[in-house]
């Protein structure tokens, strides 16, 4: 390739003598290496003793790696190490048959391994301000050197590459050698099937075992000071589903350098003086490509790289044995933390908190037993017209459809004068029907709560199509029964001075699409992107939702086929510290259930638990604060919201690692670098209107 020498200079055939120097046994070495370049004929040699090891055709009988109980520790220590892939790999349906998808395949081995080698090196060895020592680089089969992916498929020479390694940054020699490698991973269309104790072909074990032997050879005539190990190597073999790691040992001094048969012997020192192991097959990528970190698979792969890193680093700085007692201490913390206090039990075993202030702002008091029938105090039906009075003017709406969240009523209306455009609308209750029935006084909270925090947008300047716009607020006028109110007497009709919000856009609910199947994988996407850029315009003002749930937020038709989603129910949100969130013991976040207050990061925590209730459609029964705290806890210590949101996408699933790194932390939410990446996953752009916040 342009730019590379090449690696494969024509050898003399004449016999080459071994030196009892040291200088002449490292001119063997490297004379070795140089002949030393076919994988399929020390295959050859080494297939018959394959075959006399090989056990019911299940492949090489050899040992395992590592032991379950090792990879047990190995995973309590991760479980605090953040891990995340953007890259799919593709479908194997796919990946034999189209470059592109080759390309794809070869990309997205090269961020696993980037992430992993990173995400492990700073979690055990490294410090918040080091720089990682270690890239990413390919190898290319005509030469055996080292090359960048992303060149390599500018040139149009994908099908050239056959490994990818991590390399040890080396200024002197920046497109690598063979003794900066720390690890090495194959990619191959079928590395074997995903079957209990189901080992790699015998293939690719022997092109493992070429590679291996060169890596072990060139480190033993490697003039660097830096220590690597001379004994031993992994190698990972992956195809795009699944992969193993093999591990080979050897004194590569008892490797008689027969320079006019290389292939022989080496072959020999392989049935004769080396230790191979090899773990079983398993899924590494499901079968959407995203890595499910956590299976057995990829914590193989992790290991291997941990002790890959081992050879060159050292015994990190951070043990696993510390990071996991430090796990199992930090989760018994938190349930000590989570002890709720001041709080009272009621007959049904539901916590309720009391938040009570005397302060002149509007105040929700919290009750037990509480039942939503609010049509029995207000019964309005569809075409029923309210007329709404302002400061400035006065207008109709007509009633076209009734909806409740689950919560409270709320109503879809058009105006009188543009019938052609729908309208949510909220109606109160008048302040004479408050004494006796708790539904009313909520509806009546909610709606003056709700204008003002809209109203405050729009004094801010906030215009997001995210966002509701507050459309006309004020005070029911009965149509034409009013004489009384308009000669200066006051109104007996039980629908006079009736607080109205009337908000726009209207679309369909998150709720109802999950529970009509509709809310898929590109839904999620965009519905994340778009609840983001309204946290981050509300943000911008101090203002915090306080409230994310599946009914408060709606996917609007914008015309064209488009649509987007915005995020409603602004009437629980954060205006100044003394103010509380809505406690749902489903998608609250945790600082909301535990302290009854919100961290910067709760919207978005509030957020990754609707999507994931959404997508799975399955809630789990939490009938008490003290269990979805538990909930939470478990959920995020095994990792199996991350998991669930990875099978559909890994954006969503590395923003839900994102949220999980924050929750309960001073830090705020990086809404720029988020909405970024999730505008990538985003089919279709949409400008929307002047002053969008989503960049």
């Amino acid at each position: 390739m342009e730019g590379i020498s090449s690696d494969r200079d024509s050898v003399d055939s004449a016999t080459i003598k071994s030196s009892v120097s040291s200088g002449g046994r490292a001119q063997d070495r490297k004379e070795f290496l140089r002949r030393f370049v076919d994988s399929e004929i020390l295959k050859e040699y080494l297939m018959n003793w394959f075959d006399d090891i090989t056990e019911h055709n299940a492949g090489p009988a050899f040992d395992v790696p590592f032991e379950l109980i090792d990879l047990q520790k190995f995973d309590y220590a991760l479980e605090g190490v953040r891990f995340q892939q953007l890259i799919r790999m593709p479908s194997a349906i796919y990946a034999s048959t189209s470059t592109t998808m080759e390309a794809t395949a070869y990309l997205a081995l090269e961020d696993f391994l980037h992430t992993s080698v990173n995400s492990l090196w700073e979690a055990f060895w490294g410090h918040e301000n080091d720089p990682t020592p270690f890239y990413i680089s390919s190898l290319y089969d005509g030469n055996l050197r080292f090359y960048q992916a992303e060149k390599a498929i500018a040139k149009g020479k994908i099908r050239g590459l056959c490994a990818s390694a991590i390399m040890l940054k080396n200024p002197r020699h920046p497109q690598g050698k063979w003794d900066d490698i720390i690890e090495l991973a194959l990619f191959r269309p079928d590395v074997g099937s995903i079957e209990d104790d189901s080992k790699p072909h015998s293939s690719t074990i022997g092109e493992a075992l070429f590679f291996a032997l060169r890596v072990l050879v060139a480190r033993s005539i490697s003039r660097s000071n830096i220590p690597m190990s001379l004994s031993s190597v992994f190698v990972l073999l992956v195809d795009s589903q699944c992969g193993s790691v093999i591990k080979v040992e050897g004194d590569v001094n008892k490797l008689e350098f027969d320079l006019n048969n290389v292939y022989e012997s080496a072959a020999s020192w392989f049935i004769n003086h080396s230790r191979i192991s090899l773990s079983p097959v398993d899924r590494i990528w499901n079968k959407l490509g995203n890595a499910n970190w956590g299976d057995i698979g990829p914590l193989q792969v992790l290991y291997a790289t941990f002790h890959s890193i081992t050879q060159y680093a050292g015994n990190p700085k951070n043990t696993i044995e510390d990071l996991a007692a430090d796990h199992s201490s930090r989760l018994q913390t938190r349930r000590i933390e989570r002890q709720l206090r001041d709080s009272t039990v009621n007959g049904d075993g539901l916590f309720r908190f009391q938040h009570r202030t005397a302060s002149p702002e509007i105040v929700e008091v919290v009750e037990d037993s509480i039942k939503l029938d609010s049509e029995k105090s207000l019964k309005l039906k569809v075409g029923h017209i309210l007329l709404i009075e302002d400061s400035s003017s006065q207008n109709g709406y007509q009633i076209n459809e009734i909806k409740n969240d689950g919560e409270m009523l709320f109503y879809i209306a058009s105006s009188v004068q543009n019938s052609g455009k729908s309208l949510f609308l909220y109606v109160g209750s008048h302040p004479s029907q408050l004494e006796p029935a708790w539904e009313d006084m909520k509806l009546w909270y909610q709606v003056q709560r709700q204008t003002k925090v809209l109203s405050i947008m729009k004094q801010k300047g906030l215009s997001s199509k995210y966002l509701p716009e507050l459309t006309a607020s004020g005070r029911v006028v009965h149509p034409g029964q009013c004489h009384k109110t308009r000669s200066g007497g006051n109104c007996d009709h039980p629908w006079c001075g009736t607080p109205v919000l009337v908000t726009s856009p209207v679309g369909r609910t998150v709720a109802d699409m999950a529970r009509e199947g509709q809310f898929g994988p590109d839904e999620a996407i965009r519905c994340c992107h778009d609840c983001l850029s309204a946290l981050s315009a509300s943000s911008s003002a101090g203002i915090r939702h306080g409230d994310i749930r599946p009914e408060n937020v709606i996917c609007v038709e914008s015309g064209f086929g488009q649509t987007y989603y915005a995020l409603i129910g602004w009437g629980h949100a954060i205006l100044e510290e003394r103010d509380r969130p809505a406690l749902n013991l489903h998608f609250s976040s945790t600082s909301a259930l535990q302290d009854g207050k919100l961290c910067p990061a709760s919207d978005a925590e509030s957020l990754v638990y609707m999507l994931y209730f959404s997508i799975s459609g399955d809630l789990p029964v939490l009938d008490s604060v003290e269990g979805a705290l538990q909930w939470r806890e478990t959920s995020w210590s095994r990792r199996l919201i991350q998991y669930k949101l990875g099978e559909i996408s890994a954006v969503l699933k590395a923003f839900a690692d994102y949220v999980d790194s924050l929750c309960g932390t001073p830090y705020p939410v990086d809404y720029e670098i988020w909405l970024r990446r999730l505008r990538r996953h985003v089919h279709e752009e949409d400008s929307g209107k002047q002053g969008d916040t989503s960049r």
